[in-house]
């Protein structure tokens, strides 16, 4: 059992800890309840930020290619802008697009594991919500690897074009990644929770990250496409997970803020329910099933 597994452990177990845990259903007692899981996950993950500079080393290799390619792009196109967007803008876009990326954990991972070995079973009878145990965990532990992400992929950014004169963009696209992240972990909870009747969810998983790349628009922004196909993209989920916030950042001046974020509180509204209803049935299929 890792470092976090052990300290959430040893905060339910205590006795101290476990009347904490269990106060009377108001917000409040669920704000501490919560709150005590969320500062665990920061502490144990910020033991590891040279692990997470390591693989730091990974998004920088990726922008190296991207920003030779899109170099010859912008040659071969002999302008200076593509569809509203200038060579230092789509450098930028794409590295908020992959900070985000890379910060989002495995999640399905997690739980078919969890289903596999029966600990679901065990954290299904703590005094916590299942889903907002993994979700409180989840933007934990995604919040300190898009930080270091952000800082790498920042020098990198400022080391080929100088500091960006994005204005209000920084704080547009934290408010954004807000919202980004939490429909990114809706629809991998959903996925994740198909474990209580598929054994391998990994391929599932799979597929979901591709449509991120290519029509969640991690690989390009979504005015590049052809008209037809951003027509379909603006009736999916992917575009609020990493086009949204990457578009905000680098053009904030014609960047639809309030649109967005109602689309994004829509699809989480949506996708809120499809999980507590597949959460619902898997819960039910274990009790039936009585493991």
């Amino acid at each position: 059992m890792n470092q976090e597994g052990r300290d959430l452990n040893k905060l339910v177990s205590h006795d101290s800890i476990t009347r904490l845990l269990s106060p009377p259903p108001t917000i409040v007692g669920k704000l501490i309840k919560y709150g005590a899981i969320g500062r665990i996950t920061l502490r144990n993950h910020f033991a590891y930020v040279y692990d997470f500079l390591i693989r730091s080393i990974f998004l920088i290799i990726i922008m190296y290619i991207f920003v030779q390619l899109w170099r010859v792009t912008y040659q071969g196109e002999g302008s200076s802008l593509i569809e509203g967007y200038s060579y230092e803008q789509i450098i930028w876009y794409i590295l908020f697009a992959e900070a985000l990326t890379t910060a989002f954990p495995s999640l399905a991972t997690r739980v078919e594991e969890e289903v596999k070995n029966g600990d679901v079973g065990y954290k299904l009878t703590r005094p916590l919500n299942y889903i907002g145990y993994h979700y409180v965990g989840y933007i934990s532990e995604v919040g300190i690897r898009l930080l270091v992400n952000l800082c790498v992929g920042g020098l990198l950014g400022v080391a080929l074009f100088g500091w960006p004169a994005f204005g209000w963009g920084w704080a547009g696209f934290i408010l954004m990644s807000a919202g980004a992240i939490t429909v990114n972990f809706l629809l991998n909870m959903a996925l994740a929770l198909s474990a209580f009747w598929v054994e391998e969810t990994r391929g599932l998983e799979f597929v979901y990250h591709k449509l991120l790349f290519t029509i969640g628009g991690m690989l390009m922004p979504l005015e590049l496409f052809p008209q037809a196909l951003q027509n379909a993209c603006r009736w999916l989920p992917f575009q609020t997970v990493l086009y949204f916030p990457a578009r905000t950042a680098v053009r904030w001046g014609d960047s639809s803020v309030l649109p967005m974020l109602l689309t994004q509180g829509i699809w989480i509204v949506l996708l809120a329910a499809g999980v507590a209803l597949i959460y619902r049935q898997g819960v039910r299929k274990v009790n039936v099933n009585g493991g």
